[in-house]
Formats: C-alpha cells, sequence, structure tokens
C-alpha cells in the first residue's frame, strides 16, 4: 500500500513538473496551422481576404498638373411682386382778409366787395401693379484646367481656358476657382459643386452672334428705360 502511494506521487510530480516546463516555452498562434512553423506570420485581410481591396493613395498635386473639372450647375429664380395703392385727399381755401397797396408805403385792407375768394380741390389716386419674373439657366460642359497655384493649407488653385474655331464662328469658355485636394476623385476629376470661388465665362463670336446681338442703341434704351 505504501508503496503504491509512492508511485502515485511520482507518476505527480512528474506530471507537474512537465505542465510547468510546457507552459514557460508556449507561444500564442500566430498563423494558420496548416503551414509550417518557420513559414507563420500575423493573420491580415490582405493575404487572405477575397474582396480585401487596398486604400488609394491620396493625389499628390504641384504646380501646372492638369485636372478635369465636370461644370454643371443649375438655377431657377421665380420672383412675383403686387402693388395696390389707393390715395385720396381734399382741400379747401377760403381767403378772408387781404391788404391793397396804396403808393409805395401805405397798405390798406382790401374787403373783398365781391366775396371771399375759395379754392377746393380734389385728389383720387389709384394705382395697380403686378409683375412676375422666372428664370431658368442650365450649364453643362467639361474642361481640363491648370494647377497655377498651391496655397500653403494645400488647397489648389486651378485656371482653364478653352476655345473652339470653326469657319467665322467661336465659341470661349473660362474657369477658375479653388478646390480641395481630397475633392479630388481618382480619375484626376472633379465636380464643379466642389470648387470654391468658381467663376465660369462664356462667349460667342461670328455671324451667328451678330444676327441676335442688341446694337448700342437698344442696350442704352434697356438701361435707361425712357418710357
Amino acid at each position: 500500500m505504501i508503496l503504491r502511494w509512492g508511485r502515485i506521487r511520482c507518476v505527480l510530480l512528474v506530471c507537474l513538473a512537465w505542465s510547468s516546463a510546457a507552459a514557460t516555452q508556449s507561444w500564442a498562434q500566430n498563423s494558420s496551422l496548416l503551414s509550417r512553423s518557420t513559414q507563420r506570420r500575423p493573420l491580415t485581410l490582405q493575404d487572405y481576404s477575397w474582396t480585401y481591396q487596398a486604400a488609394l493613395e491620396p493625389n499628390k498635386f504641384e504646380a501646372n498638373d492638369l485636372i478635369t473639372i465636370l461644370v454643371k450647375t443649375r438655377s431657377t429664380v421665380i420672383s412675383e411682386a403686387e402693388t395696390d395703392r389707393k390715395k385720396k385727399a381734399h382741400a379747401t381755401a377760403i381767403l378772408k382778409d387781404w391788404v391793397l397797396l396804396k403808393g409805395l408805403t401805405k397798405i390798406v385792407p382790401d374787403p373783398q366787395s365781391a366775396g371771399d375768394p375759395t379754392v377746393a380741390a380734389s385728389l383720387d389716386n389709384k394705382m395697380k401693379s403686378e409683375g412676375g419674373f422666372e428664370s431658368l439657366d442650365s450649364i453643362s460642359f467639361t474642361i481640363a484646367c491648370r494647377v497655377i497655384e498651391i496655397r500653403p493649407n494645400g488647397n489648389l488653385i486651378l485656371e482653364g481656358r478653352r476655345t473652339i474655331e470653326n469657319n467665322n464662328e467661336m465659341w470661349n469658355q473660362a474657369l477658375t476657382g479653388e478646390v480641395r485636394p481630397e475633392d479630388v476623385q481618382p480619375n484626376n476629376t472633379v465636380l464643379s459643386e466642389n470648387v470654391a470661388d468658381l467663376r465660369i465665362r462664356k462667349w460667342e463670336a461670328g455671324s451667328v452672334r451678330d444676327s441676335y446681338r442688341r446694337g448700342w442703341f437698344l442696350r442704352w434704351l434697356d438701361m435707361y428705360q425712357p418710357w
């Protein structure tokens, strides 16, 4: 009985020593158990995910780089006004006493033998006016702009021009503005709604423009509206 108990103690001591040694030499799993221990490395989505996509590097710009502006603006203005004004006035004046000048220095009372002069006036003024204004404007085109300046905060100052000439007809477009680098899309384009201080100018020249262009006299009439 004593001998059997001694053997059990020996087995327990051996098991305890082995578990303590294994605990000091153990490490956490850092890779798949199917790979070799020398090839194990930390698990990452880039290596084991089928749908992983690396984040795009932010665009870096320098002076004279080209950025395409997608211009698409639409504005609607509706204004209505109505005026209704009425004005009435009545006035009556009676001259009861007056003076008469005799010579150069003598002033005497002048009785009104024909009766006191009377003045009566009446004013009735009415004005009613209605006005309405509706404007719809839309611009859509694409233009390549050049980075002409980079602000200290990284914002880009853009400027672009384009001229199309066909026979005697000419169409000109110009654009300037300021944009943040993070608003520039990966395909090197930016929406016009993200451009600050946006200024767009379009003008035409040629026979078509001359056919509907107002003359100087009509412009003067529209400016001063003499009637």
